[in-house]
C-alpha cells in the first residue's frame, strides 16, 4: 500500500478533517505501538509499510510494559489534532491498526498481537480489523 493511500484510508475511516490529521493519528499509534512491542517485531512490521510510516516503528529501542488504557493515553497525548478524548484516540488507534492489517502480509499483525497481553485490554485495539474480517 502506498503512503498516500494509507493516510487517505485513515483519514476517511476515522472521519478526520485533513490528511495531516490522518498522518498525526498514524504517527501517534505506530510510535506508541513501537514502545510496547519488541524492536525486531516493530522493524519487521515497519519494513512492510511505506518508508514514511515504517520509520515511526523503528524510532524506539526500549520496550515498556503498559496496558491498553496507557496505550490510548499515549496516543491521545501524541495526536496533534486538538482532541485529547481517550475514546477518540482509541478509535483512531483501531482505525490505524485496521489499515495496517490491509497493508501488510497475512500473519504480520498476528505476530504483533502475540506480543501484547490478552488480559490488559489490547484485544480492543484489533476490534475493527476482527469485525471486518469475520464472516457476516
Amino acid at each position: 500500500m502506498q503512503y498516500g493511500t494509507f493516510i487517505g484510508e485513515v483519514q476517511h475511516r476515522a472521519q478526520l478533517d485533513s490528511r495531516e490529521a490522518g498522518l498525526s493519528v498514524s504517527r501517534a499509534t505506530l510510535t506508541t505501538l513501537s514502545e510496547r512491542i519488541q524492536p525486531g517485531e516493530a522493524e519487521n512490521l515497519g519494513a512492510q509499510l511505506p518508508d514514511e510510516l515504517g520509520r515511526f516503528l523503528e524510532e524506539v529501542d526500549d520496550v515498556e510494559r503498559f496496558g491498553f488504557d496507557e496505550f490510548v493515553e499515549r496516543v491521545a497525548d501524541r495526536e496533534e489534532i486538538g482532541d485529547d478524548d481517550p475514546a477518540d484516540a482509541a478509535f483512531h488507534a483501531q482505525v490505524v491498526i485496521d489499515v495496517v492489517e490491509e497493508a501488510v502480509t497475512e500473519g504480520a499483525l498476528e505476530d504483533i498481537r502475540d506480543q501484547l497481553p490478552e488480559d490488559e485490554g489490547y484485544e480492543d485495539l484489533f476490534e475493527i480489523a476482527e469485525h471486518e474480517g469475520s464472516p457476516a
